[in-house]
């Protein structure tokens, strides 16, 4: 059974912030239930026994987060064999880049589903769950293009602004009801195995803290759950001291 902190889910747990988001709520005394696509499952098993090797306690799923009933029936499970649902973090990126005559359909809507229509089926979860108990935290993470779109970013743009749009509907709804919705602006490189596979100067950033740690982004999304109802944040925006914005 979840601990009496009850329980973090972060759908699209990857080897950067989903993972340091996991550590950060495990180690505050939530019990930590991540998911991502079931072909990648080995890989959250090994994130797994590392939270729990440290003490925590940790669940890995195999979940499309585009697939509506497979969402349905993890929320379920979680609910009926874990325990309650305190916070939910939606972290699905699919950052892809295509000038706009080579974005087909099949691009556009498969980053849609990734980024936005993933956030809408996890939200209504939440809200089932969190709402009737007048409690949760639901934290979406958000990225540059939430705000203003870039040339070849067309489909990652309109999936990551309506992700956005999505999450002041919720807080305004939401919120009323007690749970604290919030959508984090993440204005930048985030170190991880993407990043490092498309630039070679990472650990140099890394040095001068001009470029995101995973760790720091984690610890602000602690923040946000931790804030009291007197003085809740929506939106939150997080860069580098030395990013231009």
């Amino acid at each position: 059974m979840a601990s009496r902190k009850g329980v973090c889910l972060v759908v699209g747990a990857g080897d950067g912030l989903g993972s340091a988001v996991a550590r950060a709520f495990a180690a505050e005394g939530l019990t930590i239930c991540i998911t991502r696509r079931a072909r990648n499952l080995d890989r959250l098993e090994a994130l797994a026994d590392e939270i729990r090797a440290a003490g925590g306690e940790a669940h890995a799923f195999g979940c499309d987060a585009r697939e509506e009933a497979e969402v349905v029936a993890l929320f379920d499970r979680i609910e009926a064999e874990i325990g309650p649902l305190e916070v939910v973090v939606f972290n699905i990126g699919a950052n892809v880049r295509f000038p706009i005559v080579e974005t087909t359909a099949r691009v556009f809507t498969k980053v849609w589903e990734m980024a936005c229509f993933g956030g809408f089926l996890a939200g209504r979860e939440a809200a089932r769950v969190m709402a009737p108990r007048g409690r949760g935290t639901l934290i979406f993470t958000g990225a540059t293009a939430s705000i203003r779109g870039r040339e070849g970013f067309a489909a990652f743009a309109a999936a990551k602004a309506g992700l956005r749009a999505l999450a002041q509907s919720l807080a305004r709804e939401l919120g009323p009801q007690g749970v604290h919705v919030a959508h984090v602006v993440i204005d930048g490189a985030v170190d991880g195995t993407f990043i490092r596979s498309i630039r070679g100067e990472v650990d140099d950033l890394l040095a001068r803290d001009s470029i995101l740690k995973p760790a720091d982004i984690a610890a602000a999304y602690l923040q946000l759950h931790r804030q009291p109802r007197s003085a809740w944040t929506h939106e939150m925006d997080l860069r580098p001291w030395s990013e231009t914005w």
